[in-house]
């Protein structure tokens, strides 16, 4: 009875659903907030499943699900709402990934961090891509692999036991009680989770933070596919989508976009590619310099995502380091990098550079030449020998146009990864997938990042890498256009504003190529002290955006995006981007992008409206 009401119910909410479940990254950005992100979307959903209200200006209503798509979306909410219920289990104790293996690293990375045992037991063949020995020794992983003839065969054990399931059936799911956690797999959607017993309650958010910061949720196509399959239905989706001539499209465009001569790299997402660029070159470290420590270099104020990850990492290996590279406001990126090399060198180490050029979120670009000579510089150890060259490993996100890596490109001469973030420019926002390209000198370290993006299972899927063909063509004209619209209002508020502070490229930046549409705004403030100055500082960032999305709700959107087809976007960094930074590196500032299609006129009145009542 409880089976039939949960699957007639899916079923009228997948005819009923609204196109931006499916469409978009993100949906209903007008309704969010982040304390509530991971409840509010499925408690309402919840009551109105009770109501039976499948309608869908009811589904349109509910709020933003989870976080882009990385932690969670509406499907996938859906998705792993509708599983629980068949199983008796709490909604958050289904957690689906696009990865095959990623939630099975989830479980390994907690139990090494809390020191207990781990048994992974399967029936058939494991896929070729899950590497034992790799993720024994590089990340240092420890588990027991035990294959069986059937589930019923699993006996107990000291520790928990995760069973590994190839049945390509979504929401099917055997739970005994030695099982802690049943990992079902599908060849082509990706896979899902069960947490069960209340003993393993506390994986809950582990296994989510993996989801969030290395991987991605399953994407809303899958999950929609996976929600036809729950109710016995074939899939909608009759496209047929030709995967080889779009990868093939894809690199083409990247090998002209980038000045590359290599294949690119395709990730899930930007943190996907980024979690396959860290552990590769881990591996090679540990290969090629065995026994030295390995050092990531990153901006302590740079996107929370990098941050978080590349500590992540430290956290669970013994010879990994995140050293603080201060690249903002007061501090100069080159003498901060030279200092840094010279302590990392001075110790025998390997130096590995996490840099965003423009840094975020002030914009700056540094001097490019003094950025070549410090990275190229030749440097010794305390005993006098040659240390170990630094990898610059640059997200260029907010300049995907420039050629840095090139083989005439301005760091042609030291070894340089680029990554990208596919859901900004070069997708316009519609998937999340990532990009990664080096430049000559660093080409050999591809094959190991790409090692490590198979061994995730986090490539880019079928249908990101056809939106990526689809919308790669018009990227570079969607950056110019929606510069322009950006020098605008800048140059607006300038002159409509003049106390404000903007960080924004110079006109002479432009010009080398640096055509970012993302600028930061510092508001004029008053009071006697600084807490005093940096209350009302805040205060006035809110009621500017606040009245951007009331007044233009159509285009405006409380979020951090950035290479969007439509609209604005604007936010405050410390509450999104900079959410794992430390405190006293946080930039309360607003951050404002906008698009290359959208009302600039109606912008500038709201905006003059807004200084009108200051």
């Amino acid at each position: 009875m409880e089976k039939d009401k949960v699957l007639n119910y899916i079923k009228d909410v997948l005819e009923n659903m609204p196109a931006d479940w499916l469409r978009l990254t993100t949906h209903r950005l007008d309704i969010y907030n982040e304390q509530l992100a991971k409840t509010q979307f499925l408690e309402q959903f919840e009551a109105l499943f009770e109501k039976r209200d499948a309608e869908t200006a009811a589904l349109c209503a509910l709020p933003t699900a989870f976080d882009y798509i990385r932690l969670g979306h509406p499907l996938s909410s859906v998705l792993e709402w509708a599983i629980a219920r068949l199983h008796q289990l709490k909604p958050e104790n289904v957690i689906s990934f696009s990865s095959r293996t990623m939630p099975v690293l989830a479980v390994l990375r907690k139990n090494l961090l809390d020191q207990k045992n781990t048994r992974i037991v399967y029936t058939g063949a494991l896929p070729d891509f899950f590497d034992a020995e790799v993720l024994k020794h590089v990340y240092g992983y420890k588990f027991d692999l035990e294959h069986v003839g059937k589930l019923e065969d699993v006996t107990e054990f000291n520790g928990s036991t995760i069973f590994f399931s190839q049945e390509d059936e979504i929401g099917h799911a055997d739970l005994p009680p030695a099982i802690d956690f049943y990992v079902s797999v599908h060849s082509q959607l990706g896979s899902i989770i069960l947490v069960n017993g209340e003993q393993n309650n506390g994986y809950v958010s582990e296994i989510q933070h993996v989801r969030r910061r290395e991987s991605i949720a399953m994407t809303p196509a899958n999950c929609f596919a996976a929600l036809q399959q729950l109710i016995g239905k074939s899939s909608s989706d009759k496209e047929e989508r030709n995967a080889a001539a779009n990868n093939a499209q894809v690199q083409d465009l990247i090998k002209e976009i980038t000045g590359t001569s290599s294949d690119a790299l395709l990730g899930s997402s930007g943190l996907s590619m980024q979690y396959a660029i860290m552990m590769g070159l881990v591996h090679d470290a540990l290969e090629k310099h065995a026994g030295k420590a390995i050092k990531f270099v990153v901006p302590p104020n740079c996107y929370g995502g990098t941050n978080d990850q590349a500590r992540r990492i430290a956290a669970i290996l013994d010879n990994v380091e995140v050293v603080d590279l201060l690249v903002d406001r007061d501090h100069n990126m080159v003498q901060s990098i030279d200092t840094v090399l010279e302590k990392i060198a001075s110790q025998d180490a390997v130096p590995y550079i996490i840099a965003e050029i423009p840094t975020n979120p002030r914009v700056e670009v540094p001097d490019l030449v003094k950025l070549r000579e410090v990275l190229r510089k030749a440097r010794k150890t305390a005993s006098g020998e040659v240390a170990v060259d630094p990898v610059f490993i640059l997200d260029q996100t907010f300049c995907p146009n420039v050629q840095f890596v090139s083989r005439d490109g301005i760091l042609s001469t030291i070894r340089t990864i680029s990554y990208v973030s596919g859901s900004k420019f070069p997708s316009g926002g519609k998937v999340t997938a990532g990009y990664c390209v080096a430049n000559t000198k660093a080409e050999a370290l591809l094959e190991k990042i790409e090692k490590h993006l198979r061994l995730c299972d986090n490539e880019a899927t079928d249908l990101q890498v056809k939106i990526l063909a689809e919308q790669l063509p018009s990227m570079n004209q969607r950056i110019e256009a929606a510069y322009r619209n950006t020098r605008e209002f800048v140059n607006f508020i300038k002159e409509t504003l003049p106390e404000a502070k903007i960080n924004f490229v110079s006109e002479e930046l432009a010009q080398e190529g640096f055509t970012p549409s993302v600028f930061s705004l510092d508001l004029p403030t008053k009071g006697n002290t600084h807490e005093e100055r940096e209350a009302y500082k805040r205060s006035l960032n809110n009621k500017l955006i606040n009245m951007m999305i009331t007044e233009i709700p159509h285009e405006s959107k409380y979020c951090v995006s950035y290479g969007q087809l439509k609209g604005s976007y604007w936010t405050i960094p410390a509450t999104s981007t900079q959410g794992t930074t430390k405190e006293a590196d946080k930039d309360y500032i607003a951050r404002v992008s906008l698009s290359p299609d959208m009302d600039l006129e109606l912008h500038k009145k709201v905006f003059s409206d807004f200084v009108e009542q200051i």
